[in-house]
């Protein structure tokens, strides 16, 4: 009558899945019908009334044990013989997210060695869930913490899909042996259930350090020895190299050997301590001044090393070692490092006082040249411009016994000009930019427009050109520089001319005083 064909698996028992009616045309006993299902399934079968039966949930039901259920019902009669008859009914149970995500272990380590390339991939975290679909979905999350006050994820990263975990930076033993973080695992459900688990990251060491000698302090400005008297028997301890290597394990076993002396056959190396001790018994034909060259090795693969020089004086007294002290052969490096930093020194002060000098020549062979431009257009020299003093008559005692004050009034086209100008009588104007205004009181009448006034003008003209050049001045408008040259070529000692220049409006002033 009705049928489920997927249930829940989070369905309470007794719920009803399929209702079944049953129908046996015989009457009395051969009509009475009894129903049963298949054994060792989490359904039963009811009767509600007379030919109707119900099948229902007898227990929890799990997915992730069965996701599916084939259920046969048979229903027989009470007649004799028996008649029956039987049905299947296929039944899904759907999925509900009620698995967290679960790791493969139960903590994680690994191993890296130091000095890896960032990017580099250190091993995969796995988890899995049981239930399906989207459910079943499991994303890799990396949980915040911190290393030594760094955040963990500047450290390592973790692929969200994949679970791959990767090294973001170098890493040196030296500095950080093994660090832990946590990773969660999380599903895709609604809502999403989750997981965590540990990783330990542990570095592994690289024979990346060489040795570091302590002792004998290696110096370049001074010279340490050891004294040895003259009677030390065999065996005599002389001193002790002192090493150690920031490596770990094999890498940091060192073993010392001696590379080369001045006498050989005198001192030697203890391979594991580093002890220098007398090998026979010292005498009076041993220099004085000994030299010895001890290598520190580590046991890495491949090896590094570390040079040690120990300078050994044999000697009874002190005074003895002094004088010979001096004579120690000093570090060459040292003075050849300092030659080269003095030699670096005097060229790069040559080189900017080279600089220095060519740049003044530059500047004053720039202003030279701008001068020079200056004076030489259209062949006449500028004046500099500045206010003179005012010069007066001097009780008529000079050659020129007045005072001639002229004023001058140029255009771009003023070359092209006439000149005009009236006669002075204690004083003269003269105009050159071809108009008629000339603002003395008693200029002359010969001002005019055209016809034998412009004979009497060019007269005039001519007249002061001459009385001009008398005077050594000559007149000239420069249309480069745009202004009026007056050049004053001195013919007496006693006479001074002072022209004043105004580029601005044109209009030129001079005064000739005697």
């Amino acid at each position: 009558m009705s049928k489920s064909s997927v249930i829940s698996e989070d369905i309470k028992a007794g719920t009803v899945v399929t209702m079944i009616n049953i129908q046996d045309p015989d009457s009395g006993e051969n009509g009475n019908v009894q129903c049963a299902i298949n054994e060792n399934i989490p359904f039963i079968m009811k009767s509600t009334s007379v030919n109707f039966f119900t099948v229902v949930t007898d227990g929890e039901l799990d997915r992730e044990r069965a996701s599916e259920y084939n259920i046969s019902v048979t229903c027989s009669d009470e007649g004799v013989p028996s008649l029956s008859s039987s049905v299947t009914l296929t039944l899904q149970i759907s999925d509900v997210n009620d698995n967290a995500p679960v790791f493969e272990r139960s903590s994680y380590e690994a191993y890296i060695i130091e000095n890896n390339t960032p990017g580099l991939s250190i091993f995969t975290v796995k988890a899995r869930d049981d239930d399906w679909n989207q459910n079943a979905r499991v994303s890799y999350i990396l949980e915040d913490s911190s290393v030594n006050g760094v955040a963990i994820s500047s450290y390592v990263s973790v692929s969200a899909d994949s679970g791959v975990i990767q090294a973001l930076r170098s890493f040196d033993y030296e500095q950080i042996k093994d660090f832990r973080f946590r990773v969660k695992a999380q599903d895709g459900g609604s809502p999403p259930l989750s997981s965590n688990v540990t990783v330990k990251i542990m570095i592994q060491d690289q024979n990346d350090n060489a040795p570091q000698v302590l002792y004998p302090v290696q110096t370049s400005s001074s010279l340490v020895a050891e004294m040895v008297p003259r009677s030390a028997d065999v065996g005599y301890l002389v001193t002790k190299v002192v090493a150690v290597d920031m490596d770990s394990g094999q890498n940091a076993w060192l073993s010392y050997k001696l590379q080369k002396a001045t006498d050989r056959a005198l001192f030697e190396v203890g391979l594991q301590n580093g002890e220098i001790r007398t090998i026979r018994q010292v005498n009076d034909k041993d220099t004085v001044k000994q030299r010895l060259t001890v290598v520190v090795e580590d046991n890495g693969q491949p090896s590094r090393s570390a040079t040690v020089n120990v300078n050994v004086a044999v000697a009874d007294s002190f005074p003895e070692v002094l004088s010979e002290f001096t004579d120690f052969t000093h570090d060459k490096e040292y003075n050849d490092n300092l030659t080269f930093y003095l030699v670096l020194a005097l060229a790069v002060v040559s080189f900017f006082f080279i600089v220095s000098i060519i740049a003044i020549l530059s500047v004053k062979c720039y202003r030279w040249r701008r001068e020079r431009m200056f004076y030489k257009s259209n062949g006449n020299l500028p004046v500099i411009p500045y206010y003179p003093p005012l010069y007066a008559d001097v009780g008529g005692t000079g050659t020129l016994r007045h005072v001639y004050n002229y004023e001058v009034c140029g255009t771009a086209d003023s070359g092209k000009s006439d000149l005009k100008y009236v006669r002075p009588c204690s004083q003269s104007i003269i105009s050159l930019d071809g108009t008629q205004t000339l603002p003395h009181a008693q200029r002359d009448t010969l001002i005019n427009d055209n016809g034998d006034n412009q004979v009497s003008m060019n007269n005039r003209k001519t007249t002061l050109k001459y009385y001009l050049s008398s005077l050594g001045v000559s007149v000239l408008y420069d249309k480069y520089f745009g202004l009026l040259l007056l050049h004053y070529i001195p013919k007496e000692n006693n006479v001074i001319f002072t022209p004043y220049i105004f580029p601005d409006t044109k209009k030129y002033s001079l005064h000739l005083n005697a």
